[in-house]
């Protein structure tokens, strides 16, 4: 069994050096032998049998469990050993009919009805608000900051993202905003505050439902400011501006008709809307069995080539697309280098095997983003062909208009 385990490894790494300790104590060397070796050990054959028959969900839960173990290197470390040598590949063999299987069924898995799309963003997003703190801005941005510059402190990228964000909606004093997947609120009471509108937004989870009620209260802004917790597919009313930040990835892909319409439905006749989205660049594919599972239950990163089309049916307008490469990996592995040097304190929060599971998390984001074709769109759409200047020059302005220094200030207060 440790031979076809093994047999199956020197598969997929070619490049870099991996050492694989089994059960019985047997070291294995995998890979070209170069460079530091990132070095695992198994602990128990139960395991070696498991990343045999399924090593997307086994390698996650063996290393939650502390039945995999490094002896040498980090989590990230191994992760970027894989995931630089199977690209967006799934490993070949038996591997790759498991990822097939997967695909087919992909439509029973993201069945996201009202229900069951609260549960899944309970499942992540009411944890603790102290616990979220450790690790993100100052302003709670759960969502890919923009570095105009690798110096870029993730304070500063997320402000950015903010800017830009701002900026390609076109915003003038008065307008009514919809802010669908509105989180802690930090998107909506930016909006709010430096361009003078008002703002509806609207989330399933009743932990970041309090917190940005709170922070609306707090700032003075609840006067122009309504969080609510709601369906996007219960919304009511009449909007000039749209904004969706991280929502997409939630909805599921037999679902994106019915999202895309409800945007149509809400958006004023010259409105704009924004979509922001992780996104996959070698076409439609499956979530990931352990993200899927234990981080993201129900959860998608649509190709745009499944997106577009619905766009088409739903009789938006596609204005512009920006896509974000490495972005997401840099802001990633600011997470990751925050949640690592507060890990004493998220394991009082919770336990070992939480933090291991978040460890795994993070890491595994990242090098999606790095090596594995992951990547973010910015989609702006509208109603009518001329609700929007020509040319992408009219972002200038307003991206200088409000400085970044007041926000950040504003942020860290």
């Amino acid at each position: 069994m440790m031979q076809m385990l093994i047999a199956m490894m020197r598969r997929i790494v070619t490049a870099g050096h991996l050492v694989v300790i089994g059960p019985d104590g047997a070291h294995h060397d995998i890979g070209c032998m170069s460079g530091a070796a990132v070095v695992i050990r198994l602990h128990d054959w139960e395991t070696v049998w498991n990343l045999l028959r399924n090593p997307q969900l086994t390698l996650g839960e063996s290393y939650m469990e502390g039945r995999l173990t490094l002896e040498q290197g980090d989590i990230a470390d191994l992760l970027c050993l894989l995931t630089r040598n199977l690209a967006t590949g799934f490993g070949g063999g038996h591997l790759e009919w498991i990822a097939r299987t997967r695909y087919m069924l992909r439509g029973l898995m993201q069945r996201n009805g009202m229900t069951r799309a609260r549960r899944n963003v309970a499942h992540h997003y009411d944890l603790s608000a102290e616990f979220y703190n450790l690790f993100l801005d100052a302003d709670r941005q759960y969502s890919c900051a923009f570095f105009e510059t690798p110096s870029d402190t993730l304070e500063v990228a997320q402000q950015n993202k903010k800017r830009r964000i701002a900026a390609k909606l076109a915003l003038r004093r008065g307008m009514r905003v919809l802010d669908i997947g509105s989180g802690w609120g930090g998107l909506g009471l930016h909006l709010a505050e430096a361009h003078a509108t008002t703002v509806r937004g609207i989330t399933l989870s009743s932990e970041q439902l309090a917190v940005a009620k709170r922070r609306a209260d707090q700032s003075g802004l609840s006067s122009r400011v309504e969080f609510v917790q709601e369906d996007y597919r219960q919304t009511q009313g009449n909007f000039d501006r749209i904004v969706s930040v991280g929502m997409l990835e939630h909805v599921g892909a037999g679902h994106y008709d019915s999202y895309f319409r409800q945007i149509s439905s809400l958006l004023s006749d010259d409105g704009v809307a924004l979509v922001h989205s992780i996104g996959r660049s070698d076409g439609p594919g499956v979530t990931n069995a352990w993200i899927d599972r234990y981080i993201f239950p129900g959860g998608y990163t649509p190709a745009l080539s499944e997106v577009l089309p619905a766009i088409e049916r739903s009789g938006l307008i596609v204005t512009d697309i920006e896509i974000w490469r490495l972005h997401y990996a840099m802001t990633l592995a600011a997470w990751r280098m925050r949640f690592n040097s507060n890990r004493e304190k998220a394991a009082a929060l919770y336990d070992e095997r939480f933090c291991r599971m978040w460890e795994f998390y993070l890491a595994a984001s990242e090098m999606a983003f790095r090596w594995q074709g992951h990547m973010v769109f910015q989609l702006q759409l509208a109603r009518r062909v001329d609700a929007l200047p020509m040319s992408r020059d009219y972002m200038t302005p307003s991206l200088a208009e409000v400085p970044r220094t007041r926000l950040a200030a504003a942020a860290a207060q």
